[in-house]
């Protein structure tokens, strides 16, 4: 027996109710960038940590910078109460976005992470913006 099935696999239930959690939770770039591709943009892509210049230097196209430190009540009341935010970090080794999706969560929005944040974005080779505003997405040539 390999250390692999040596642990039975969870039932088709089981695995069905964890996978819908999870994608509850999480989307990936490859997901967002197709929805930007698409003009489908229905949700809010928040580019949460880093200062200023980062953000200037490179983000992912359609985001807002809005760092986890400062989402507060009067910031979230730009938007409906029923817009989905989509929070990113600069990467695995970043915890920003979870800080983010905790706190947005705690003032009751609807969240989801997206997975790899601008290292998984740039893993993908999709293009980046540059600048203080938000700029759109263009897939490169």
């Amino acid at each position: 027996m390999s250390s692999v099935s040596e642990i039975p696999a969870a039932s088709a239930s089981a695995a069905i109710e964890h996978f819908e959690r999870r994608l509850a939770l999480e989307t990936d770039c490859s997901d967002v960038a197709q929805a930007l591709g698409a003009g489908e943009q229905d949700f809010v892509l928040l580019h949460v940590v880093g200062t200023p210049e980062a953000y200037r230097r490179r983000h992912v196209p359609c985001a807002l910078h809005l760092p986890h430190r400062e989402i507060t009540a009067e910031r979230l009341s730009e938007w409906p109460e029923d817009t989905l935010f989509v929070a990113y970090c600069a990467g695995p080794h970043c915890n920003g976005a979870d800080r983010a999706a905790l706190k947005l969560a705690r003032f009751g929005r609807h969240v989801k992470i997206m997975i790899g944040g601008i290292t998984g974005w740039e893993d993908e080779g999709l293009p980046f913006a540059t600048g203080a505003e938000p700029g759109s997405f263009r897939r490169a040539a």
